[in-house]
């Protein structure tokens, strides 16, 4: 049985992505900052599948060197999940930045000492968004702009830290490592333990209990944690992956409108579908750190060519009204 070391299990992709490798005939070796913690992630796993004896855990930081090549030794392939995020925009970009970065490239150094075949390490669309000033057509050929005006210190910590993942790839010599990279939207679908700390999931849980009177107006490809959980699996040995980036996301842009559209006609009373004015938005960014770190997506349409996704994976995006609806089932 082929072992995956999986960083980042506890989160909210990393879990999906365990209960896939499970599911796929994997076994698993999760990371942990604290390994007091993976009692939880066994409990969570268990609601898709018994992970029987295929699954075991490790301690790492992303800040520190210790462990690293431990975790690698029996591995055949990683997936790099884990990444720091807080939902409010801080007054040190570094606190993102830094993590970020030193992460990726402890992952990269060990995987590469340890003969690893492949990485796959996971982005998001917000490293591809151009200077965040317009609208603009994402694919596997742009990148955010880290020193335009508007670009958050999120979008800054993902960019840079995924350049810093192919400017070691483009750099190596002798065993080569190979490397996939999966681009994720505003991500949404099942919570495998209830945890709404991400900004995704924290804007949701507030529309469903009619704490978010006015929503922004804005249009981005949104994406389903399970469709992310399956490219970032089927991407480990898949022939065509390797030395690409993927946008794993709806074909189409919507709305946050439009997911408050189908949680209403659903029967969920309390949410609103009225949209705050961009102006006074754009106003109470400069006030409100959690409003801030939206200042790239407020007025804009961003749109994601998903083609070379759903050839290389044979792979369907999971309908927008099936993800609503099934997150709000699975945080009722």
């Amino acid at each position: 049985m082929k072992k995956v070391l999986l960083t980042g299990i506890s989160g909210y992709i990393g879990l999906h992505c365990a209960t896939e490798l499970l599911k796929k005939g994997y076994s698993v070796r999760g990371s942990l900052r604290n390994l007091d913690k993976s009692a939880k992630v066994v409990d969570a796993i268990k609601k898709e599948i018994d992970p029987l004896d295929n699954l075991e855990f490790c301690e790492l930081d992303l800040l520190e060197d210790k462990g690293w090549d431990k975790a690698m030794n029996g591995c055949e392939f990683v997936l790099h999940v884990a990444s720091p995020y807080i939902t409010t925009e801080p007054k040190d970009p570094n606190i993102l930045i830094k993590p970020a970065i030193e992460g990726t490239q402890r992952a990269l150094n060990a995987a590469k000492k340890a003969g690893i075949k492949r990485i796959v390490v996971t982005s998001s669309v917000v490293s591809m968004l151009g200077d965040a000033n317009q609208s603009i057509n994402i694919n596997e050929n742009t990148w955010s702009n880290v020193e335009a005006r508007n670009v958050s210190s999120y979008a800054k910590s993902k960019t840079l830290a995924e350049k810093s993942a192919w400017d070691f790839i483009n750099n190596q010599d002798n065993t080569k490592l190979e490397l996939t990279v999966i681009n994720p939207g505003p991500v949404f679908g099942p919570s495998l333990n209830g945890n709404t700390d991400g900004a995704s999931m924290k804007m949701f849980k507030e529309m469903l209990d009619g704490k978010m009177p006015l929503l922004p107006q804005s249009s981005i490809n949104m994406s389903d944690v399970r469709d992310i959980a399956q490219i970032h699996v089927q991407a480990l040995e898949n022939p065509n992956a390797a030395g690409k980036r993927f946008i794993v996301t709806t074909e189409n842009p919507y709305k946050f409108q439009d997911i408050a559209q189908v949680l209403k006609d659903n029967g969920y009373k309390k949410v609103s579908t009225k949209e705050a004015p961009n102006f006074f938005l754009n106003f109470m960014s400069y006030f409100v750190s959690d409003i801030r770190g939206m200042r790239p997506f407020i007025g804009k349409t961003y749109t994601a060519d998903v083609t070379n996704t759903k050839e290389v994976f044979n792979w369907q995006p999971i309908k927008l009204e099936k993800t609503v609806l099934d997150t709000a089932k699975s945080l009722e």
